[in-house]
């Protein structure tokens, strides 16, 4: 599951990228220069303080297996 939920942040990072080349005339270089700060360390994509949504930074809960220990919204005929 965490391997889709990086693919789905990939894919939404290089739309949003491919989006600002093609509406800046940008290059591969600019954009790295967009993205990265002077140490040369990659940053999250923000925009007036608002970071990108990370979908991987989301715990998955496991839920153990009840069998028929469940209620059921059905009542019983008897």
């Amino acid at each position: 599951m965490d391997r889709v939920r990086h693919r789905i942040k990939d894919k939404r990072v290089l739309r949003l990228v491919n989006w600002q080349r093609i509406r800046h005339r940008w290059n591969w270089t600019d954009v790295r220069r967009w993205l990265t700060d002077p140490t040369g360390r990659w940053h999250p994509i923000s925009a007036d303080g608002i970071t990108l949504f990370n979908p991987a930074a989301v715990p998955i809960r496991r839920y153990r297996y009840r069998g028929n220990t469940i209620p059921t919204p059905w009542t019983q005929a008897v």
